[in-house]
């Protein structure tokens, strides 16, 4: 744990170089994530719905209820999403291997292509952009992407 942090979360004093940098952070990620959000291959599916295939795909095969934590979302809704999925040919539902009242949702080829095709053309894209960054900006870059990943996963 980082040693003379200020607490930023509540809003007090804390060093105003450290909140203005905090601040910017939320910004700029926030201002990225919404133009990534806009490099779609199927714009038919909604950003949770996105998400959860991506769940599926990191983490594997899980019940709807697995899926709900995993995605923040209140498990009626997630079978809301799930049906949607299977609708559109995205997910199948498969019997449980032990509870016989639950089902195991997995991912389809076709919805493990349509992500693999979202990767391809997000990262172009952020290819594209990094162009325009100099090689001191580029390294940065590089060096914070770990840090990003840990921030997203606490």
């Amino acid at each position: 744990m980082l040693r003379n942090m200020p607490d930023l979360s509540r809003g007090g004093p804390g060093d105003d170089a450290d909140a203005a940098a905090v601040n910017a952070l939320r910004s700029a990620v926030i201002r990225l994530s919404r133009r990534l959000k806009h490099q779609r291959v199927d714009e038919s599916l909604s950003p949770t719905e996105m998400s959860v295939l991506g769940t599926l795909a990191r983490c594997g095969s899980a019940t709807p209820g697995e899926l709900a934590r995993k995605e923040h979302v209140q498990p009626p809704s997630m079978t809301r999403i799930v049906a949607l999925l299977e609708a559109k040919g995205l997910v199948r539902l498969e019997p449980h291997p032990d509870d016989r009242r639950q089902k195991v949702v997995s991912q389809t080829e076709r919805a493990e292509a349509m992500l693999e095709e979202s990767r391809r053309r997000r990262n172009a894209w952020l290819a594209s952009l990094a162009e325009g960054l100099d090689e001191d900006e580029w390294a940065k870059l590089r060096a914070a992407a770990p840090v990003l990943e840990k921030l997203a996963h606490l």
